[in-house]
């Protein structure tokens, strides 16, 4: 018995069936990465291999149920059909890694509250794939023409009242009548949110009160709850966060997070001639 029949029995589902065209056609014999070093260093018998893909010189972690894949755009529809399933993954942004769900999916969303031990009092922000499409979800037409493609796709979560015609689910952070909105700077998660056909609930990959994840190996221990991890490799930004900003009120903007971007956020809000809220002072 070869190699590839050996793998193929152990990792059904996984890789091809020797009888597979795709081995018979001769496309790729199955390679795996640095497999003498590895088998040595590793150990068969330890559940995280290093496999090179079929057809791409991509690396896959295999860890117990849950696969760990590269953030790029062969991995994007499985991330979609994942979140259609009613799944949670594991994405980066251009600020920390995440978890996200579809936001219209109240056993996706109440999963997340689960994995991190989060109170479910405290609200989940929300991810779109464009600028255009926050109207589906939150109220903007009291904004400055242009503030919001200036400020998006970036570091920013706009906190905006949702409105009558918002399409989320009253279920979704129940008794708030503002949403977070974030639209990242990070063309993998918009793209899955776009192929969802909904829109993602988005929280940081971590317990709560722990710190942020700034790679995939910074909540590792939280894999297995995941049908799938999506490295985007370290994230350059820090451990700040996006920047919060309510823009609920007209002319006004009002800082919450300072997060990673507070400067530029402030002189791009000022450009348009928005005043800061100032807080009212106890009598």
């Amino acid at each position: 018995m070869n190699l590839s029949t050996r793998l193929a029995e152990k990792l059904p589902g996984i890789l091809p069936a020797p009888s597979s065209p795709l081995l018979r056609k001769g496309v790729s014999e199955l390679r795996f990465f640095s497999i003498a070093n590895h088998s040595r260093r590793l150990g068969w018998g330890l559940q995280k291999k290093m496999v090179w893909s079929l057809d791409r010189a991509e690396t896959c972690v295999v860890n117990n149920s849950c696969l760990v894949h590269p953030a790029t755009e062969a991995y994007a529809q499985e991330a979609i059909e994942a979140i259609k399933s009613e799944k949670v993954i594991a994405v980066p942004t251009d600020t920390l890694y995440g978890f996200a769900c579809d936001a219209c999916s109240l056993d996706a969303v109440n999963r997340i509250y689960e994995i991190k031990g989060r109170k479910l009092t405290s609200p989940l922000a929300i991810c779109v794939g464009d600028v255009l499409d926050i109207k589906r979800v939150a109220t903007t037409n009291h904004l400055p023409h242009g503030l919001l493609d200036s400020l998006l796709p970036g570091p920013v979560t706009l906190v905006l009242q949702r409105g009558e015609s918002s399409i989320l689910e009253k279920s979704l952070n129940p008794g708030i009548d503002t949403i977070g909105v974030r639209v990242p700077d990070c063309e993998f998660i918009r793209q899955v949110s776009r192929g969802s056909g909904s829109v993602l609930a988005l929280t940081s990959a971590n317990l709560s009160g722990d710190r942020s994840s700034v790679c995939v190996k910074d909540f590792e221990n939280l894999w297995q709850h995941c049908a799938y991890v999506y490295d985007g490799g370290l994230l350059p930004s820090g451990r700040a966060g996006s920047t919060i900003v309510d823009l609920t009120n007209v002319g006004k903007y009002k800082i919450i997070r300072p997060g990673s971007a507070k400067h530029a956020t402030v002189a791009i809000l000022e450009k348009y001639l928005l005043e800061e809220e100032q807080e009212e002072e106890d009598l």
